[in-house]
């Protein structure tokens, strides 16, 4: 299969990313002289992957050659990628895994009636590029207020690294950045060449330093559950466990509903939805 240029210049940028964290020992082999760089040489890739090292060369200086899903996988196995990382090799070089991971699948006619009815437990349909695509009301009020923010700044990523309201309401921020920025790389790596992945890309690189800095170490990880806690203006801490409900395969929408991880978030959630709830009692 054919990759374009850009999928060709990501991957080579990856590769070269994952050969230099990779000391000699760790794969078998001598130390040797000093090395100009760290991690792995590429004849040394080559060696291990059982390829030529011209070829894998021209892998890393992104030209136009052909790789097979046997070859993606003996790359994988020589730089010690995990399932994550694999994935995204495979995604860049445009063939299959011989030995996929399964996709979670799932289906909902009625999105925006589920939304509501989960009150107040707070839910939100996001696609592969953070995008808030709908939320229910406790969830447009966990950091600030959503209903306020103009839609093309309705994006998680956009508000944990730009917007001051979000990063102070993010208690483990840090991490949480680290680990969306690795999921929006292995995400993209479907939709390389698409103009709203690119424009979003180019927006956090141009306004962040910080996601300039987390994206350059090119991590990957895919979409999974995970806790999650706010620092919420009105109640205070929420410690959430949250699960994804993918609605289409990949990188499609998906709805997460967040569940109080302590019997405290429970009360103070309960207390936010009274928050939330009282103009439209008001108006009856």
């Amino acid at each position: 299969m054919t990759t374009s240029a850009d999928a060709r210049r990501e991957l080579a940028a990856f590769l070269r990313s994952r050969r230099e964290r990779i000391s000699p020992e760790q794969v078998g082999m001598p130390a040797g002289r000093r090395r100009r760089t760290p991690g792995l040489r590429r004849e040394e890739v080559a060696t291990l992957a059982a390829v030529g090292v011209t070829w894998y060369t021209w892998l890393e200086q992104a030209r136009d050659i052909q790789i097979s899903a046997q070859v993606a996988d003996a790359i994988a196995r020589a730089l010690m990628m995990d399932r994550d990382e694999r994935a995204h090799l495979f995604h860049l070089a445009g063939v299959p895994d011989p030995t996929p991971q399964d996709n979670c699948l799932g289906v909902s006619p009625q999105i925006q009636s589920m939304l509501r009815q989960l009150e107040p437990f707070p839910a939100c349909v996001t696609n592969g590029r953070y995008d808030i695509v709908s939320y229910n009301r406790t969830y447009g009020r966990l950091v600030g207020d959503l209903d306020a923010l103009p839609p093309q700044d309705r994006n998680i990523l956009w508000l944990a690294f730009t917007h001051p309201a979000w990063q102070e309401g993010l208690a483990d921020r840090d991490e949480m950045v680290r680990l969306m920025a690795a999921k929006f790389r292995a995400s993209m790596a479907e939709h390389l060449t698409e103009p709203p992945w690119k424009t979003l890309l180019k927006r956090l690189q141009d306004a962040s330093a910080e996601f300039r800095e987390i994206w350059d170490r090119h991590e990957v990880l895919q979409p999974d559950n995970r806790s999650k806690c706010f620092l919420n203006p009105d109640v205070g801490r929420l410690t959430f466990d949250f699960r994804h409900l993918f609605l289409q395969p990949g990188t499609g929408p998906r709805l997460t509903t967040y569940i109080p991880a302590d019997a405290e978030t429970g009360v103070r959630l309960e207390r936010l939805y009274d928050i939330v709830r009282a103009p439209a009692l008001a108006a009856v």
